[in-house]
């Protein structure tokens, strides 16, 4: 990876960021290592809480209990704090998918293209859809399941859930009906919430017939938890199945619900919600968070990496199914008084000028988004960035894997117009917020890095034989040596597991939280994500990571998105096989000339031992909705010749067809 480009900070940025000076920043890891508790007590102070904890925390690995004794509402901490300060405000700013930029909006405008809710109006509807929840039966402590598409409603049912002590689990509107199965029984959800349906790249996707389905499927199998279903009317054209055994029609229920509900003050260590990994194999994983720690740091971790101000317009195009939507849509914006941008459908639909004509529609000041959907607008042709103004952008920010130098470049150059700052950010559905992230006023960037760890987390780089630290330079595991605030404090009704493979997974990693992650300092301490630790290849005794071959093939002009997967070999032990697509001019060049010119390259950036055994292009990668590259599929196909396996959460099918191109 490049480190030769440094980005220090700019200088009008820093002057008004929270954080201004790399020398405050450093002063402030200190304080927080050397001073943990009182430093997160200190923090804690942002939070109403109801009654105050008596201690800050109580560890006995892998279990943590955070600021014990104290009784709290998230709801609360999110909406009417914000009600109280600043009723007016827009929260939440939504555009659909099929609003085509013709019709005119202003703060008045309530069709289903383009809508805008106040902090009041945003509490008032949360109330109205807790108020329904209780009234059909939902207490504290129920599960329910949220399957919705993103529009204000999702965030709302989280808020509600929360306010009233339910227990949410948001499964992503792209599962099959089979995954909506096995986690409703996993968790034994007593209601799901959805919507007739949800725009996506022009058309209509069914919701509410998935989750039909997946309700059949427990019905034949006499295991069904589910007493009522919440339909939304996302369209109220479209002609939803309805089920009036079960099933709440939204204007039948939320729409005449009373606009005060109460929040129930809940205890620090209640569960806030369950949120299962997107496993490929095996029992799904529920990991659950809970109250206090993991609002306290989805707070000050949103304030300090994006740098939040009160005029700010904030945008992260995660979908509220993964993490990143839970702690930088739902909650941590929100907590902050900021006022969030959703969008609902693809970011190609109807070309790819569309993210950039919502920035500056919206004067969208915050960008976070992923690698993925960088690399993809870098192979598009630059008139439909080149249109938009973008000016009104302050910050930039990555999350889902590490960003190659020359995606960050481009960002940097074509978005950012090299005025704003990129903060790479690392973390995990596990660790509830990220952990390691530069700071935006007060760090020097640097293209591919994830800077250091923010104040409070204390990760170290440790060698996988001995879990002594690793000297600058040296790969290693990712570890986290000490417990946080918002840390998972389980997996749902599988404890031991949850020990065994994240704080006991070996006696060299006994107490520590492993990530899973290859990673190295450099010099200057700075961290550099390298890859997973379960996609390392041995070839012909030499260990490689697949991130590493990604990086490389990338860095070629030629190359737009790459991915490298193992397949068994006979001789060598396993053989890289890569798929790549390439830039927009280079895509009718001899295939076999441009194979032997990319080994070629991957050799002079890494060595002979990294050579790939076949490249394949393909006119697009497999990729979840999320923009994660399917390399399970990738590996099935090079084994196979065909994908059998699970595709629930493809977004493109015929990127799978593809593949039959290569």
């Amino acid at each position: 990876m490049e480190k030769s480009t440094l980005y220090p900070p700019i200088p009008q940025y820093a002057q008004e960021a929270h954080i201004p000076t790399a020398a405050i920043l450093a002063q402030y890891r200190e304080t927080a290592l050397q001073q943990n508790e009182s430093f997160w007590a200190e923090l804690a102070k942002v939070i109403k809480f109801d009654k105050n904890y008596q201690k800050v925390l109580n560890w006995s690995c892998p279990k943590a209990s955070w600021f014990e004794g104290g009784k709290l509402n998230v709801s609360k901490n999110c909406l009417d704090k914000n009600v109280e300060l600043r009723a007016h405000k827009k929260a939440i700013i939504w555009e659909g998918e099929n609003y085509d930029g013709s019709k005119s909006f202003n703060d008045n405008f309530r069709a289903d293209h383009i809508r805008k809710l106040s902090y009041q109006e945003l509490l008032n509807l949360t109330c109205q859809i807790a108020n329904t929840l209780k009234q059909n039966g939902i207490e504290k402590g129920d599960r329910v399941a949220i399957y919705m598409p993103m529009t204000p409603e999702i965030v709302a049912t989280m808020q509600a859930c929360a306010r009233i002590g339910a227990i949410h689990t948001v499964i992503f509107a792209g599962f099959s009906a089979q995954s909506i199965a096995d986690r409703l029984v996993d968790c034994n959800a007593k209601m799901i919430v959805t919507a007739d349906g949800s725009y996506r790249k022009g058309k209509f996707l069914e919701l509410k017939k998935i989750v039909d389905q997946a309700l059949d499927l427990l019905d034949k199998s006499k295991n069904n938890p589910v007493e009522k279903v919440l339909v939304y009317q996302r369209d109220q054209k479209q002609n939803c199945p309805i089920n009036n055994k079960k099933d709440l029609l939204w204007k039948d229920s939320v729409e005449q619900a009373s606009t005060f509900c109460s929040p129930q003050s809940l205890e620090s260590e209640d569960p806030l919600f369950i949120l299962y990994t997107s496993g490929t194999t095996g029992k799904p994983k529920g990991l659950y968070h809970t109250q206090a720690g993991y609002l306290l740091w989805a707070h000050w971790s949103t304030r300090w990496i994006f740098d939040l101000k009160e005029e700010d317009t904030y945008w992260c195009t995660a979908d509220c199914g993964w993490i990143t939507g839970h702690t930088y849509v739902a909650y941590g914006p929100l907590s902050n008084g900021a006022t969030v941008f959703m969008y609902e459908g693809a970011p190609t639909q109807p070309d790819p000028s569309r993210f950039w004509q919502m920035i500056d529609r919206h004067k969208i000041s915050t960008l976070y988004t992923a690698p993925t959907a960088i690399r993809m607008f870098m192979g598009c042709e630059s008139k439909h960035i080149e249109a938009s103004k973008l000016d009104s952008l302050r910050t930039l920010g990555t999350v889902g894997e590490p960003i190659n130098p020359e995606a960050w470049k481009w960002f940097y150059q074509k978005v950012g117009k090299e005025k704003c700052p990129i903060v790479d950010t690392w973390w995990q559905t596990e660790t509830g917020g990220a952990m390691i992230s530069p700071l935006p006023g007060a760090s020097t960037l640097k293209p591919g890095s994830a800077s250091k760890a923010l104040p409070g987390i204390n990760v170290d780089v440790v060698d996988p034989k001995t879990g002594e630290s690793c000297p600058p330079e040296e790969k290693g595991a990712l570890v986290i040596k000490d417990p946080w605030p918002s840390m998972a404090r389980g997996i749902w009704g599988d404890e031991d597991r949850f020990e065994q493979t994240y704080w006991r997974s070996s006696s060299v990693f006994d107490g520590v939280y492993l990530t899973g992650d290859f990673a190295y300092r450099d010099q200057d301490g700075d961290i550099w994500i390298t890859g997973r630790m379960d996609d390392v290849l041995n070839i012909a005794g030499h260990r490689l990571g697949t991130a590493e071959v990604e990086s490389a093939l990338v860095l070629h002009e030629k190359v737009n998105e790459a991915a490298a997967v193992g397949v068994v070999d006979e001789i060598k032990g396993q053989k890289l096989v890569c798929y790549l697509t390439l830039n927009a001019g280079f895509k009718d060049q001899n295939h076999e000339e441009l194979e032997q010119e990319l080994k070629d390259f991957v050799v002079k950036q890494i060595g002979a031992h990294a050579r790939p055994a076949e490249i394949n292009v393909a006119a697009a990668l497999p990729k979840t909705r999320s923009g994660k590259i399917m390399r399970r599929l990738l590996r099935e196909y090079a084994v196979s010749g065909e994908i059998k396996g699970d595709t629930s959460t493809l977004e493109d099918f015929s990127a799978k067809d593809s593949l039959s191109k290569a």
